[in-house]
């Protein structure tokens, strides 16, 4: 029984260096550490994945709001322009101005309106 006990014993083989050959030819792969870890090395992979998606994708949503940010820039200056445009047509004077260039019979009023009652 004893015997049957000691060739089930056997004592490990000798743990191979891992040179660089076996690293580039896969065997690190094979080693026990890897078989045992393969769940956490993907999980692993599958964050780093994830976190270089998430990157990628924030520095896209950045340029897009700085570009948006210039159009509206643009839209402020431009909607700035037009008001100021249209402040100076109506003016009372401008009107004026337009009025006796087209020849009307339209003047200023001499007097101050009243209420009729």
């Amino acid at each position: 029984m004893e015997a049957e006990h000691k060739e089930k014993i056997q004592p490990d083989p000798p743990k191979k260096r891992n040179s660089f050959k076996s690293i580039l030819g896969g065997d690190i792969l094979a080693n026990d550490f890897f078989r045992r870890q393969t769940r956490l090395l993907i999980l692993i992979m599958v964050f780093i994945i994830f976190y270089i998606h998430n990157r990628y994708s924030s520095q896209q949503q950045l340029l897009e709001i700085e570009l948006l940010k210039e159009k509206l820039t643009d839209i402020k200056y431009d909607a700035l322009t037009r008001s100021s445009e249209v402040m100076e047509k109506t003016r009372q004077s401008r009107i004026e101005e337009y009025i006796a260039t087209e020849g009307s019979e339209l003047q200023t009023a001499t007097h101050p309106p009243y209420v009729i009652k």
